[in-house]
Protein backbone atom coordinates (compact mmCIF):
# COMPACT_ATOMS: atom_id res chain seq x y z
CA UNK A 1 0.00 0.00 0.00
CA UNK A 2 1.40 3.40 -1.02
CA UNK A 3 1.67 5.71 2.23
CA UNK A 4 0.13 9.00 1.75
CA UNK A 5 1.76 11.66 2.22
CA UNK A 6 0.21 14.78 4.62
CA UNK A 7 0.79 18.05 3.69
CA UNK A 8 -0.87 21.23 5.14
CA UNK A 9 -3.78 23.08 3.33
CA UNK A 10 -2.70 26.40 3.75
CA UNK A 11 -4.90 28.10 1.33
CA UNK A 12 -3.61 32.11 2.04
CA UNK A 13 0.40 31.12 2.53
CA UNK A 14 0.06 29.44 -1.01
CA UNK A 15 -1.87 32.29 -2.08
CA UNK A 16 0.27 34.82 -1.36
CA UNK A 17 3.41 33.06 -1.90
CA UNK A 18 2.73 32.30 -5.61
CA UNK A 19 1.76 36.44 -6.25
CA UNK A 20 -1.95 35.99 -5.95
CA UNK A 21 -3.27 37.98 -3.35
CA UNK A 22 -5.76 39.85 -5.50
CA UNK A 23 -7.45 36.53 -6.51
CA UNK A 24 -7.48 35.51 -3.31
CA UNK A 25 -9.56 38.32 -1.95
CA UNK A 26 -11.81 38.14 -4.98
CA UNK A 27 -12.57 34.02 -4.79
CA UNK A 28 -13.77 35.12 -0.39
CA UNK A 29 -15.33 38.95 -1.58
CA UNK A 30 -17.48 36.37 -4.25
CA UNK A 31 -18.48 33.83 -1.96
CA UNK A 32 -19.28 36.27 0.94
CA UNK A 33 -22.25 38.02 -1.62
CA UNK A 34 -23.08 34.64 -2.50
CA UNK A 35 -23.56 33.12 1.00
CA UNK A 36 -26.32 35.77 2.11
CA UNK A 37 -28.33 34.83 -0.08
CA UNK A 38 -28.87 31.46 1.60
CA UNK A 39 -29.13 33.51 4.84
CA UNK A 40 -32.75 33.61 6.70
CA UNK A 41 -34.03 30.32 5.88
CA UNK A 42 -35.23 27.41 8.68
CA UNK A 43 -33.23 24.16 9.40
CA UNK A 44 -34.33 21.14 10.66
CA UNK A 45 -32.31 18.80 12.82
CA UNK A 46 -31.23 15.76 11.13
CA UNK A 47 -31.48 12.10 12.89
CA UNK A 48 -30.20 9.48 11.56
CA UNK A 49 -30.49 11.12 8.22
CA UNK A 50 -33.72 12.35 8.40
CA UNK A 51 -34.97 15.91 8.99
CA UNK A 52 -36.51 16.36 11.98
CA UNK A 53 -37.97 19.89 13.22
CA UNK A 54 -38.94 20.74 16.81
CA UNK A 55 -42.08 23.24 18.47
CA UNK A 56 -39.81 25.58 19.26
CA UNK A 57 -36.85 27.72 16.95
CA UNK A 58 -33.85 29.74 17.59
CA UNK A 59 -32.89 33.01 15.11
CA UNK A 60 -29.33 33.22 14.95
CA UNK A 61 -28.14 36.87 14.19
CA UNK A 62 -24.88 37.81 12.92
CA UNK A 63 -22.49 39.29 15.61
CA UNK A 64 -21.27 41.41 13.07
CA UNK A 65 -24.70 43.26 12.66
CA UNK A 66 -27.50 41.81 14.27
CA UNK A 67 -29.82 43.06 11.54
CA UNK A 68 -28.23 40.44 9.61
CA UNK A 69 -30.18 37.02 10.34
CA UNK A 70 -28.54 33.86 9.76
CA UNK A 71 -31.21 31.19 10.03
CA UNK A 72 -34.13 29.95 12.47
CA UNK A 73 -33.03 26.53 13.26
CA UNK A 74 -34.56 23.95 16.20
CA UNK A 75 -34.51 24.02 19.80
CA UNK A 76 -34.02 20.85 20.16
CA UNK A 77 -35.36 18.56 23.18
CA UNK A 78 -34.31 15.67 25.43
CA UNK A 79 -36.28 13.90 23.27
CA UNK A 80 -34.26 14.81 20.73
CA UNK A 81 -31.04 14.28 21.47
CA UNK A 82 -32.30 10.68 22.92
CA UNK A 83 -33.55 9.80 19.44
CA UNK A 84 -30.05 11.11 18.19
CA UNK A 85 -28.28 8.45 20.78
CA UNK A 86 -30.69 5.86 19.56
CA UNK A 87 -29.64 6.48 16.24
CA UNK A 88 -25.96 7.08 16.54
CA UNK A 89 -26.00 3.50 18.41
CA UNK A 90 -28.28 1.53 15.49
CA UNK A 91 -25.57 3.01 13.01
CA UNK A 92 -22.70 1.73 15.20
CA UNK A 93 -22.19 -1.58 14.32
CA UNK A 94 -21.97 -1.67 10.79
CA UNK A 95 -20.17 1.27 11.28
CA UNK A 96 -17.28 0.18 13.42
CA UNK A 97 -17.27 -2.97 11.51
CA UNK A 98 -16.05 -1.41 8.85
CA UNK A 99 -12.45 -1.75 7.59
CA UNK A 100 -10.11 0.91 8.67
CA UNK A 101 -8.77 1.63 5.45
CA UNK A 102 -12.23 2.21 3.88
CA UNK A 103 -12.82 4.46 6.48
CA UNK A 104 -9.46 6.43 5.95
CA UNK A 105 -10.41 6.86 2.37
CA UNK A 106 -14.05 7.47 3.29
CA UNK A 107 -12.38 10.60 5.33
CA UNK A 108 -10.03 11.46 2.71
CA UNK A 109 -12.96 12.35 0.15
CA UNK A 110 -15.00 14.43 3.18
CA UNK A 111 -11.50 16.71 3.06
CA UNK A 112 -11.73 16.74 -0.45
CA UNK A 113 -15.29 18.14 -0.31
CA UNK A 114 -14.44 20.42 2.18
CA UNK A 115 -11.26 21.76 0.06
CA UNK A 116 -14.16 22.44 -2.71
CA UNK A 117 -16.61 24.39 -0.63
CA UNK A 118 -13.94 26.25 1.47
CA UNK A 119 -14.33 29.78 0.57
CA UNK A 120 -18.80 29.52 0.73
CA UNK A 121 -17.74 27.51 3.94
CA UNK A 122 -14.92 30.56 5.08
CA UNK A 123 -17.70 32.87 4.11
CA UNK A 124 -20.27 32.06 6.12
CA UNK A 125 -18.39 31.25 9.11
CA UNK A 126 -17.30 34.92 8.55
CA UNK A 127 -20.60 36.12 9.13
CA UNK A 128 -21.43 33.79 11.85
CA UNK A 129 -18.21 34.28 13.66
CA UNK A 130 -17.41 37.56 13.33
CA UNK A 131 -13.91 36.28 11.69
CA UNK A 132 -11.92 37.96 9.09
CA UNK A 133 -11.08 36.34 6.02
CA UNK A 134 -7.63 35.25 7.29
CA UNK A 135 -9.11 33.91 10.58
CA UNK A 136 -11.71 31.91 8.03
CA UNK A 137 -10.30 30.19 5.67
CA UNK A 138 -7.32 29.48 7.87
CA UNK A 139 -10.00 27.79 10.53
CA UNK A 140 -11.85 25.85 7.51
CA UNK A 141 -7.66 24.41 6.66
CA UNK A 142 -7.28 23.36 9.48
CA UNK A 143 -10.37 21.56 9.73
CA UNK A 144 -9.07 19.80 6.74
CA UNK A 145 -6.21 19.23 7.75
CA UNK A 146 -7.33 17.38 11.14
CA UNK A 147 -9.24 15.22 8.35
CA UNK A 148 -6.18 14.23 6.20
CA UNK A 149 -3.94 13.91 9.29
CA UNK A 150 -6.13 11.44 11.10
CA UNK A 151 -6.52 9.66 7.90
CA UNK A 152 -3.14 9.23 7.64
CA UNK A 153 -2.44 8.38 11.24
CA UNK A 154 -5.02 5.47 11.13
CA UNK A 155 -3.39 4.22 8.08
CA UNK A 156 0.42 4.35 9.26
CA UNK A 157 -0.81 2.25 12.85
CA UNK A 158 -2.51 -0.43 10.60
CA UNK A 159 -5.64 0.23 12.39
CA UNK A 160 -4.02 -0.19 15.75
CA UNK A 161 -3.94 -3.76 15.54
CA UNK A 162 -0.35 -4.99 16.42
CA UNK A 163 0.30 -9.27 16.57
CA UNK A 164 2.13 -10.79 18.70
CA UNK A 165 2.79 -14.73 20.08
CA UNK A 166 4.08 -16.82 22.69
CA UNK A 167 5.84 -20.01 21.62
CA UNK A 168 4.63 -23.76 22.99
CA UNK A 169 6.22 -25.26 25.53
CA UNK A 170 7.25 -29.32 25.58
CA UNK A 171 7.16 -29.11 29.35
CA UNK A 172 3.49 -30.25 30.69
CA UNK A 173 2.12 -29.09 34.09
CA UNK A 174 -1.44 -30.39 35.96
CA UNK A 175 -2.60 -27.03 36.95
CA UNK A 176 -2.33 -24.07 35.16
CA UNK A 177 -0.09 -20.72 36.80
CA UNK A 178 1.16 -17.60 35.99
CA UNK A 179 4.10 -18.02 33.97
CA UNK A 180 3.14 -21.71 33.65
CA UNK A 181 4.64 -23.79 30.31
CA UNK A 182 1.66 -23.53 27.66
CA UNK A 183 0.61 -24.10 23.85
CA UNK A 184 1.30 -21.77 21.30
CA UNK A 185 -0.73 -18.53 21.19
CA UNK A 186 -1.27 -16.03 18.95
CA UNK A 187 -2.03 -12.60 20.58
CA UNK A 188 -4.03 -9.36 18.28
CA UNK A 189 -3.81 -6.50 20.46
CA UNK A 190 -6.24 -4.18 19.60
CA UNK A 191 -7.86 -0.72 19.97
CA UNK A 192 -11.62 -0.64 19.52
CA UNK A 193 -14.66 1.64 19.60
CA UNK A 194 -16.18 2.86 22.48
CA UNK A 195 -19.69 3.47 20.54
CA UNK A 196 -21.24 6.60 20.82
CA UNK A 197 -19.67 9.97 21.39
CA UNK A 198 -21.46 13.06 22.27
CA UNK A 199 -19.59 15.96 20.69
CA UNK A 200 -19.99 19.49 22.30
CA UNK A 201 -18.58 22.35 19.97
CA UNK A 202 -17.46 25.69 21.28
CA UNK A 203 -18.10 29.06 19.37
CA UNK A 204 -14.83 29.93 18.65
CA UNK A 205 -13.72 27.73 16.22
CA UNK A 206 -17.24 26.33 15.07
CA UNK A 207 -15.44 24.65 12.05
CA UNK A 208 -12.30 23.19 12.81
CA UNK A 209 -12.58 22.40 16.52
CA UNK A 210 -16.07 20.35 15.80
CA UNK A 211 -14.53 18.62 12.99
CA UNK A 212 -11.42 18.00 14.32
CA UNK A 213 -13.38 16.21 17.58
CA UNK A 214 -16.10 14.60 15.60
CA UNK A 215 -13.79 13.11 13.15
CA UNK A 216 -11.20 12.08 15.92
CA UNK A 217 -14.42 10.04 16.84
CA UNK A 218 -15.52 8.71 13.65
CA UNK A 219 -12.67 7.61 12.17
CA UNK A 220 -11.94 5.29 14.75
CA UNK A 221 -15.24 3.24 14.06
CA UNK A 222 -17.71 5.63 17.15
CA UNK A 223 -20.93 7.06 16.02
CA UNK A 224 -21.54 10.79 17.10
CA UNK A 225 -23.97 13.23 18.22
CA UNK A 226 -23.08 16.98 17.14
CA UNK A 227 -24.38 19.31 19.28
CA UNK A 228 -22.69 22.92 17.90
CA UNK A 229 -23.40 26.21 20.07
CA UNK A 230 -27.06 27.24 20.10
CA UNK A 231 -27.39 29.56 23.35
CA UNK A 232 -25.93 33.04 23.35
CA UNK A 233 -23.03 32.41 20.95
CA UNK A 234 -24.46 30.92 18.32
CA UNK A 235 -22.88 28.87 15.42
CA UNK A 236 -25.38 26.85 14.51
CA UNK A 237 -25.11 26.94 10.26
CA UNK A 238 -21.73 26.51 10.05
CA UNK A 239 -22.66 23.11 11.91
CA UNK A 240 -25.21 22.17 9.47
CA UNK A 241 -22.51 22.64 6.71
CA UNK A 242 -20.59 20.42 8.30
CA UNK A 243 -23.22 17.77 8.67
CA UNK A 244 -23.85 18.44 4.49
CA UNK A 245 -20.88 17.62 3.30
CA UNK A 246 -20.29 14.75 5.98
CA UNK A 247 -23.54 13.43 3.91
CA UNK A 248 -22.65 14.37 0.34
CA UNK A 249 -19.07 12.58 0.99
CA UNK A 250 -20.81 9.42 1.60
CA UNK A 251 -20.73 9.33 5.62
CA UNK A 252 -23.58 6.89 6.56
CA UNK A 253 -26.91 8.14 8.03
CA UNK A 254 -26.87 7.66 11.66
CA UNK A 255 -22.86 8.10 11.93
CA UNK A 256 -22.97 11.79 12.49
CA UNK A 257 -26.52 13.54 13.93
CA UNK A 258 -26.85 17.03 13.95
CA UNK A 259 -28.83 18.21 17.47
CA UNK A 260 -28.91 21.97 17.71
CA UNK A 261 -30.22 23.19 21.00
CA UNK A 262 -29.41 24.62 24.50
CA UNK A 263 -25.99 22.92 26.07
CA UNK A 264 -28.58 22.38 29.65
CA UNK A 265 -30.99 20.34 27.55
CA UNK A 266 -28.85 18.85 24.66
CA UNK A 267 -25.52 19.02 26.50
CA UNK A 268 -27.34 17.94 29.34
CA UNK A 269 -28.34 14.87 27.93
CA UNK A 270 -25.33 14.12 26.25
CA UNK A 271 -23.26 14.46 29.48
CA UNK A 272 -25.52 11.99 31.34
CA UNK A 273 -27.41 9.77 29.19
CA UNK A 274 -25.44 5.96 29.66
CA UNK A 275 -25.86 5.39 25.94
CA UNK A 276 -23.26 7.65 25.63
CA UNK A 277 -20.08 6.27 25.79
CA UNK A 278 -18.11 9.28 25.81
CA UNK A 279 -17.97 13.04 25.90
CA UNK A 280 -15.42 15.16 23.47
CA UNK A 281 -15.91 19.17 24.33
CA UNK A 282 -14.18 22.36 23.98
CA UNK A 283 -15.33 25.06 26.31
CA UNK A 284 -15.24 26.62 29.55
CA UNK A 285 -13.52 24.74 32.64
CA UNK A 286 -16.38 24.87 34.68
CA UNK A 287 -18.71 23.34 32.16
CA UNK A 288 -16.54 20.84 31.64
CA UNK A 289 -15.83 19.82 35.08
CA UNK A 290 -19.45 19.87 35.65
CA UNK A 291 -19.77 17.48 33.47
CA UNK A 292 -17.17 15.11 34.79
CA UNK A 293 -18.28 15.87 38.20
CA UNK A 294 -21.88 15.09 37.81
CA UNK A 295 -21.38 11.43 35.93
CA UNK A 296 -18.54 10.38 38.68
CA UNK A 297 -20.76 11.60 41.60
CA UNK A 298 -23.51 8.99 39.57
CA UNK A 299 -21.35 6.27 39.30
CA UNK A 300 -21.40 6.10 35.64
CA UNK A 301 -18.51 5.73 33.68
CA UNK A 302 -17.94 7.68 30.52
CA UNK A 303 -14.81 8.79 28.32
CA UNK A 304 -14.01 12.50 28.21
CA UNK A 305 -11.92 14.31 26.26
CA UNK A 306 -11.77 17.91 26.61
CA UNK A 307 -10.02 20.91 26.13
CA UNK A 308 -11.14 23.74 28.88
CA UNK A 309 -9.65 27.06 28.21
CA UNK A 310 -6.53 29.27 29.56
CA UNK A 311 -4.80 32.02 31.42
CA UNK A 312 -2.31 32.26 29.00
CA UNK A 313 1.09 33.84 29.55
CA UNK A 314 4.29 35.20 27.64
CA UNK A 315 7.47 36.11 28.63
CA UNK A 316 9.84 39.60 27.19
CA UNK A 317 12.90 39.26 28.35
CA UNK A 318 15.35 42.13 28.84
CA UNK A 319 17.16 40.98 25.40
CA UNK A 320 14.67 40.43 23.69
CA UNK A 321 13.72 41.03 20.30
CA UNK A 322 11.26 44.29 20.96
CA UNK A 323 9.62 44.32 17.22
CA UNK A 324 9.52 40.27 17.29
CA UNK A 325 8.03 40.21 20.36
CA UNK A 326 5.42 43.97 20.18
CA UNK A 327 3.97 41.47 16.65
CA UNK A 328 3.70 38.14 18.89
CA UNK A 329 2.30 39.53 21.66
CA UNK A 330 0.00 41.48 19.86
CA UNK A 331 -1.32 39.03 18.07
CA UNK A 332 -2.10 36.85 20.26
CA UNK A 333 -3.88 38.47 21.92
CA UNK A 334 -6.08 40.94 19.81
CA UNK A 335 -6.65 38.73 17.07
CA UNK A 336 -10.39 37.42 17.05
CA UNK A 337 -10.63 39.84 19.77
CA UNK A 338 -9.18 37.67 21.89
CA UNK A 339 -11.93 34.79 22.06
CA UNK A 340 -9.43 31.88 21.34
CA UNK A 341 -8.64 29.51 24.49
CA UNK A 342 -4.97 30.35 23.28
CA UNK A 343 -5.12 33.67 23.28
CA UNK A 344 -2.50 35.98 25.26
CA UNK A 345 -3.74 37.38 27.87
CA UNK A 346 -0.74 37.45 30.48
CA UNK A 347 1.90 39.53 29.73
CA UNK A 348 5.06 39.71 31.79
CA UNK A 349 7.99 42.54 31.03
CA UNK A 350 10.95 42.93 32.14
CA UNK A 351 11.11 46.09 34.11
CA UNK A 352 14.04 47.15 32.37
CA UNK A 353 12.81 47.47 29.13
CA UNK A 354 8.71 47.73 30.51
CA UNK A 355 7.98 51.45 29.78
CA UNK A 356 9.78 50.81 26.11
CA UNK A 357 7.87 47.61 25.18
CA UNK A 358 4.42 49.47 26.40
CA UNK A 359 5.19 52.37 24.11
CA UNK A 360 5.98 50.22 21.29
CA UNK A 361 2.72 47.29 22.14
CA UNK A 362 0.52 50.35 22.17
CA UNK A 363 1.67 52.02 18.71
CA UNK A 364 0.69 48.55 17.09
CA UNK A 365 -2.29 48.63 18.50
CA UNK A 366 -3.08 52.04 17.04
CA UNK A 367 -2.57 50.03 13.72
CA UNK A 368 -5.26 47.39 14.69
CA UNK A 369 -8.51 48.80 12.77
CA UNK A 370 -11.72 47.87 14.46
CA UNK A 371 -14.99 47.22 12.59
CA UNK A 372 -16.76 44.62 10.04
CA UNK A 373 -14.14 41.70 9.90
CA UNK A 374 -15.16 40.91 6.55
CA UNK A 375 -13.71 44.09 5.11
CA UNK A 376 -10.19 43.50 4.47
CA UNK A 377 -8.31 46.67 6.07
CA UNK A 378 -10.16 45.60 9.17
CA UNK A 379 -8.63 43.20 11.94
CA UNK A 380 -10.73 42.99 15.05
CA UNK A 381 -14.07 42.64 14.24
CA UNK A 382 -16.94 42.14 17.51
CA UNK A 383 -17.43 40.40 20.21
CA UNK A 384 -19.81 37.30 19.61
CA UNK A 385 -22.21 38.80 21.54
CA UNK A 386 -23.98 40.82 24.53
CA UNK A 387 -23.03 38.59 27.68
CA UNK A 388 -19.16 38.84 25.94
CA UNK A 389 -19.71 43.14 26.08
CA UNK A 390 -20.83 42.85 29.79
CA UNK A 391 -17.42 40.90 30.88
CA UNK A 392 -15.35 43.33 28.73
CA UNK A 393 -17.29 46.51 30.93
CA UNK A 394 -17.01 44.87 33.81
CA UNK A 395 -13.87 44.04 33.54
CA UNK A 396 -12.41 47.32 32.51
CA UNK A 397 -13.96 48.98 35.36
CA UNK A 398 -12.31 46.67 37.28
CA UNK A 399 -9.16 47.74 36.04
CA UNK A 400 -9.63 51.32 36.59
CA UNK A 401 -10.23 50.81 40.40
CA UNK A 402 -7.69 48.13 41.04
CA UNK A 403 -4.82 49.70 38.20
CA UNK A 404 -4.50 51.47 35.34
CA UNK A 405 -5.84 51.28 31.83
CA UNK A 406 -3.03 51.88 29.36
CA UNK A 407 -4.93 51.69 25.98
CA UNK A 408 -8.80 51.16 25.62
CA UNK A 409 -10.96 50.39 27.63
CA UNK A 410 -13.92 51.93 25.06
CA UNK A 411 -16.77 50.66 22.81
CA UNK A 412 -16.32 51.27 19.28
CA UNK A 413 -18.84 53.21 17.17
CA UNK A 414 -18.86 51.45 13.47
CA UNK A 415 -22.37 52.36 12.35
CA UNK A 416 -23.30 48.41 12.82
CA UNK A 417 -25.50 46.31 15.49
CA UNK A 418 -22.71 44.91 17.07
CA UNK A 419 -20.10 44.56 20.19
CA UNK A 420 -16.99 46.37 18.83
CA UNK A 421 -14.55 47.11 21.40
CA UNK A 422 -11.08 48.58 21.80
CA UNK A 423 -8.68 46.24 22.10
CA UNK A 424 -7.42 46.86 26.35
CA UNK A 425 -4.08 47.08 27.54
CA UNK A 426 -4.24 47.14 31.39
CA UNK A 427 -1.46 46.56 34.51
CA UNK A 428 -3.08 45.65 38.05
CA UNK A 429 -1.59 43.64 40.87
CA UNK A 430 -0.99 39.66 40.37
CA UNK A 431 -3.73 38.63 42.17
CA UNK A 432 -6.48 40.37 40.66
CA UNK A 433 -9.09 38.73 39.34
CA UNK A 434 -8.42 39.70 36.12
CA UNK A 435 -5.25 38.16 35.99
CA UNK A 436 -6.58 34.78 37.38
CA UNK A 437 -10.04 34.37 35.76
CA UNK A 438 -10.64 33.67 31.80
CA UNK A 439 -12.23 36.57 30.28
CA UNK A 440 -12.37 35.42 26.43
CA UNK A 441 -12.12 39.31 25.35
CA UNK A 442 -9.42 41.57 24.05
CA UNK A 443 -7.53 42.45 27.41
CA UNK A 444 -4.02 42.15 28.30
CA UNK A 445 -2.59 42.12 31.48
CA UNK A 446 0.96 43.70 32.20
CA UNK A 447 3.59 43.11 34.99
CA UNK A 448 6.79 43.79 35.26
CA UNK A 449 9.43 40.98 36.73
CA UNK A 450 12.96 41.40 38.07
CA UNK A 451 14.03 38.03 36.93
CA UNK A 452 13.51 34.41 34.79
CA UNK A 453 12.24 32.89 38.06
CA UNK A 454 10.08 35.10 38.93
CA UNK A 455 8.43 35.46 35.23
CA UNK A 456 8.10 31.55 35.23
CA UNK A 457 6.47 31.33 38.66
CA UNK A 458 3.66 34.22 38.05
CA UNK A 459 3.43 32.91 34.53
CA UNK A 460 2.47 29.23 36.32
CA UNK A 461 0.41 31.29 39.08
CA UNK A 462 -2.86 29.87 37.84
CA UNK A 463 -4.99 26.92 37.48
CA UNK A 464 -4.96 26.94 33.47
CA UNK A 465 -1.79 25.50 31.34
CA UNK A 466 -2.89 25.11 27.70
CA UNK A 467 -0.11 27.86 26.05
CA UNK A 468 3.03 30.42 26.96
CA UNK A 469 5.19 32.20 25.52
CA UNK A 470 8.52 33.31 25.43
CA UNK A 471 10.97 36.21 24.05
CA UNK A 472 14.70 36.46 24.95
CA UNK A 473 18.02 35.41 23.36
CA UNK A 474 19.79 34.05 26.53
CA UNK A 475 20.12 30.31 25.57
CA UNK A 476 20.00 29.50 29.34
CA UNK A 477 16.83 31.29 30.06
CA UNK A 478 15.06 29.89 27.15
CA UNK A 479 16.38 26.38 28.28
CA UNK A 480 14.46 27.83 32.11
CA UNK A 481 11.60 28.85 30.75
CA UNK A 482 11.02 25.63 28.30
CA UNK A 483 12.06 22.92 31.21
CA UNK A 484 9.82 24.92 33.99
CA UNK A 485 6.94 26.40 32.41
CA UNK A 486 3.96 24.19 32.89
CA UNK A 487 1.96 24.82 29.44
CA UNK A 488 0.68 22.02 27.23
CA UNK A 489 1.89 24.67 24.23
CA UNK A 490 4.92 26.32 24.12
CA UNK A 491 6.76 28.89 21.53
CA UNK A 492 9.94 31.04 21.80
CA UNK A 493 10.16 34.19 19.88
CA UNK A 494 7.48 33.40 17.34
CA UNK A 495 6.80 36.37 15.98
CA UNK A 496 3.40 36.00 14.18
CA UNK A 497 2.13 34.77 17.60
CA UNK A 498 2.81 34.38 21.02
CA UNK A 499 0.30 31.96 22.11
CA UNK A 500 -2.27 31.13 18.68
CA UNK A 501 -1.67 28.99 15.81
CA UNK A 502 -0.52 25.87 16.49
CA UNK A 503 -0.30 24.05 12.96
CA UNK A 504 -1.94 20.59 12.48
CA UNK A 505 1.00 17.97 11.76
CA UNK A 506 3.25 20.49 13.44
CA UNK A 507 2.69 21.57 16.91
CA UNK A 508 0.32 19.41 18.91
CA UNK A 509 -2.48 21.25 21.12
CA UNK A 510 -3.04 20.40 24.55
CA UNK A 511 -4.02 21.10 27.74
CA UNK A 512 -2.08 20.96 31.17
CA UNK A 513 -3.67 21.08 34.53
CA UNK A 514 -7.28 22.86 33.97
CA UNK A 515 -6.84 23.10 30.76
CA UNK A 516 -7.17 19.39 29.84
CA UNK A 517 -7.77 15.86 31.55
CA UNK A 518 -5.99 13.20 28.86
CA UNK A 519 -3.18 15.09 28.47
CA UNK A 520 -3.38 13.98 24.91
CA UNK A 521 -3.35 16.75 21.87
CA UNK A 522 -5.13 17.49 18.57
CA UNK A 523 -2.97 17.47 15.72
CA UNK A 524 -1.01 14.41 18.09
CA UNK A 525 0.00 11.02 17.05
CA UNK A 526 -1.64 10.28 20.59
CA UNK A 527 -4.99 12.38 19.35
CA UNK A 528 -7.09 8.67 17.96
CA UNK A 529 -6.39 6.47 20.71
CA UNK A 530 -8.06 8.42 23.38
CA UNK A 531 -11.50 7.14 21.39
CA UNK A 532 -10.52 3.23 21.31
CA UNK A 533 -10.15 0.81 24.08
CA UNK A 534 -7.64 -1.47 24.10
CA UNK A 535 -8.77 -5.43 23.91
CA UNK A 536 -5.49 -7.87 23.87
CA UNK A 537 -7.06 -11.20 21.96
CA UNK A 538 -5.08 -14.70 22.80
CA UNK A 539 -5.68 -17.89 20.85
CA UNK A 540 -4.13 -21.17 21.56
CA UNK A 541 -3.43 -23.52 18.51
Amino acid sequence: MTKTRFTNEFTYKNFVESNREPEFDALFDSAAKEVRQIFGGTYPLYIGGRPVNAIEALVERSPIDSGIVIGNFQKGTREHAQQAISAAQRAFPSWSAMGYRERAALFRKVAEQFAKEKFRLAAILGYENAKSRYESIGEVDEAIDFIRYYANELEANKGFERHTSMHQSSAKVSAGFQGAPSGMEKIKILLRPYGVFGVIAPFNLPVSISVGMSVGAMITGNTVVFKPSSTDNMTMLTGLKIYEIFKSAGIPDGVFNYVTGPGSVIGAELATNENVAGIVFTGSRDTGMGMISRNFAAGKQKVFVVEMGGKNAAIVSKNADIAKAVSGVASAAFGFAGQKCSALSRLYIHESIKELFISKLIDKLHTFKVGNPLEKANYIGPLIGERAYVRYQEAVEKARKEGRILYGGNRVNVSLRGYYVEPTLIEVIHNSDLVRKELFVPILTVEGFKNIDEAIAMANDTEYGLTAGFYGKSKKEMNQFCDKIQAGVVYVNREISATTGAIVGVHTFVGWKGSGLTGKGTGSKLYLQQFMREQSVSITA
